[in-house]
């Protein structure tokens, strides 16, 4: 893109983030390269004005130009804020991490209103409507070919007939991120009725089980896949006696190879993503199961850079840049 884009990236707070880990910072590191114009905005500054003033919805939002460097404690210099239509962008980045929860829905209906390509149009990355259909653990479910035993269910009595059944089991929030609120549970384990309990008593939300994969302990594979492409893989090692691999709650990221059935899954679900607008989507493999398919606010793009000593971001920004030349 030879004059350069406008990319609007809606995030959590820039000032916070861990340069040396942070995939959105990846991303904005390489489209600055690239000579795109960066600007930064936060979910809740984003406005729609309806009526009154003709027929086109106006979406606007609080955004500060930025330009990023890899300098710790100084790595964004902002510009003063401004209220902008985000239809006078090219691209946006959505990167705020979930939960997806009913403000993030909100958001991704807000943002339908200027995805495309055009006049007065932004390419929503990942596409909106598509995020919205596809939340994280649910997705999956389409493909159970690839899976492990799951079950999502509000029924206390199917949640102890898939343990009695499996006898080890992992119990998840389906709309969580990170590990949080992820148990594993023994066959022996007294806490499960406990822990139902305490879930339905704040929570109107069902739940995931699955059957605990031993293979675990040899990492969860997080696979990146950009527009459907598998383009590596780094392995997250649990720490010693806890259940989670996530790199958030000490979760060791290791160098990996993808497998026959690694590429097997990402030549299945590949094209529906592809169809579906996510074009910077990560997988999570357990042994030979896929477990999650991520397309809010994927990570794992610096380990994997500095793994296979490629560059990731560039790979995305090469899909991102073929949708808007095509």
């Amino acid at each position: 893109m030879s004059n350069g884009l406008d990319v609007a990236v809606q995030m959590d707070p820039l000032e916070g983030i861990d340069i040396n880990g942070d995939s959105t910072f990846a991303m904005m590191l390489e489209a600055q390269a690239r000579g795109h114009r960066l600007f930064v905005y936060e979910v809740e500054t984003l406005a729609l004005s309806e009526g009154g003033h003709g027929t086109e919805s106006r979406l606007t939002a609080q955004v500060r130009s930025v330009r990023v460097q890899r300098q710790k404690g100084q790595h964004a210099v902002f510009g003063e804020p401004e209220r902008v239509s985000l239809g006078t962008m090219n691209v946006i980045l959505m990167r705020q991490d979930p939960p997806f929860d009913m403000a993030y829905i909100t958001a991704t209906h807000l943002l339908e209103h200027v995805h495309g390509v055009g006049p007065g149009r932004a390419l929503v990355v990942n596409d909106p409507r598509s995020v919205r259909d596809a939340p994280e653990k649910l997705l999956v479910t389409h493909y159970p070919e690839l899976m492990p035993p799951t079950l999502v269910t509000w029924d206390v009595r199917e949640i102890r007939e898939f343990r009695a059944k499996w006898k080890d089991i992992i119990v998840k929030p389906l709309f969580g991120n990170g590990g949080s609120g992820v148990f594993r549970i023994r066959e022996d384990d007294q806490n499960l009725n406990a822990l139902l309990e305490m879930h339905f008593a704040r929570s109107r939300e069902p739940l995931m089980i699955q059957r605990y994969e031993p293979a675990v302990r040899q990492g969860d594979k997080r696979i990146i896949l950009a527009d459907g492409v598998p383009i590596g893989a780094i392995n997250r090692v649990p720490a010693e006696g806890e259940a989670r691999s996530n790199m958030h709650v000490g979760g060791v990221a290791q160098r990996v190879e993808l497998s026959k059935r690694d590429m097997e899954i990402c030549e299945t679900i590949g094209p529906m993503l592809k169809e579906r607008g996510l074009i910077f989507v990560g997988i999570d493999v357990i042994g030979n199961w896929l477990t999650e398919i991520n397309v809010t606010s994927p990570t794992g793009l610096q380990e994997l850079d500095r793994f296979e000593g490629i560059n990731a971001a560039g790979m995305l920004w090469d899909c991102i840049e073929a949708r808007l030349a095509s």
